[in-house]
């Protein structure tokens, strides 16, 4: 049994933890290796292929799903990559009846006034702004009502669109972002990033911390359930999933992202979603 596991150039070795990924599939009898999503020496046809820490296809997405159309056997496959690597799939989302937190979708510039003016008059903490195609928190940009802010998190920041606007959810700079791992349709594992001073940015680079946490029944019942009607909607199975999950100020959980192109899977931290992860590969394996 062969595995790919696609990341790129600046993770060559592989997502971070990747240790307890790769034992994990070794244990199970699955010969695994990292590879880059670019190389063009890389033959695709035979294995099975997973893309774990292809961290670099927001600047080029077009060139990634290409790529993604081209390899034969993928998980959750380049139509769930063409439907996840937007984030106008949070509005859809919404319209299917999940607590998503509210988003608008704004193609030109010259619109982005008016939806930040919608979002600032129902949420006084103010309004942010990111980019459609976006990852790694870059290119988010606060409008809180002040000229100063956090370096590259102020007005003076906005990139390039199109773009989602969001309510900046004040939850996040004290109860942080949750994130629950789905593997096979159902939620394994949960751990919490919390960003450190002003910042809304949970990512470590940024100051971020995680840790993990116990996976709450309402945090597991809202993953399993935007884990099942993103398929119903995309027509595809996901064998993947990590639903990011903040608190709203009615004091109920909504989804603020569904990865299901390249999410981490915080090995570090979570050690045991590399069994998990080998769990699903394994079960994909066998159905031939």
């Amino acid at each position: 049994m062969d595995l790919l596991l696609v990341t790129c150039a600046a993770y060559a070795e592989g997502e971070p933890g990747h240790g307890a990924l790769d034992v994990a599939l070794a244990e199970r009898g699955i010969s695994a290796r990292w590879v880059l999503w670019d190389d063009p020496t890389v033959e695709w046809a035979g294995s099975l292929v997973a893309i774990r820490s292809a961290w670099d296809y927001e600047t080029r997405r077009e060139e990634f799903l290409a790529w993604a159309r081209s390899v034969p056997r993928l998980l959750n496959g380049v139509d769930v990559f063409v439907w996840n690597t937007d984030k106008v799939y949070l509005t859809q989302l919404a319209d299917a009846g999940l607590p998503v937190v509210p988003t608008i979708s704004v193609d030109g510039e010259e619109d982005l006034p008016a939806a930040i003016a919608v979002v600032w008059d129902e949420n006084p903490s103010g309004a942010v702004v990111k980019p459609r195609v976006g990852a790694g928190g870059r290119g988010v940009t606060i409008f809180d009502g002040t000229d100063g802010g956090p370096v590259e998190l102020d007005e003076s920041g906005l990139g390039l669109g199109p773009w989602v606007v969001q309510p900046l959810v004040s939850s996040v700079r004290t109860e942080g972002e949750y994130s629950v791992f789905v593997l096979a349709g159902e939620p394994r594992s949960m751990v919490r990033k919390v960003p450190v001073g002003d910042e809304i940015r949970v990512h470590e680079e940024y100051g971020g911390s995680t840790a993990p946490v116990t996976r709450t029944a309402e945090a597991g019942d809202l993953a399993r359930r935007t884990v099942r009607a993103a398929e119903a909607m995309i027509g595809a199975r996901l064998d993947y999933a990590r639903v990011d999950l903040l608190r709203l100020a009615d004091g109920a959980l909504a989804v603020s992202e569904l990865e299901v192109t390249e999410p981490g899977l915080y090995l570090e931290e979570l050690p045991e979603n590399g069994p998990a992860f080998a769990a699903m590969v394994a079960a994909v394996l066998q159905e031939g």
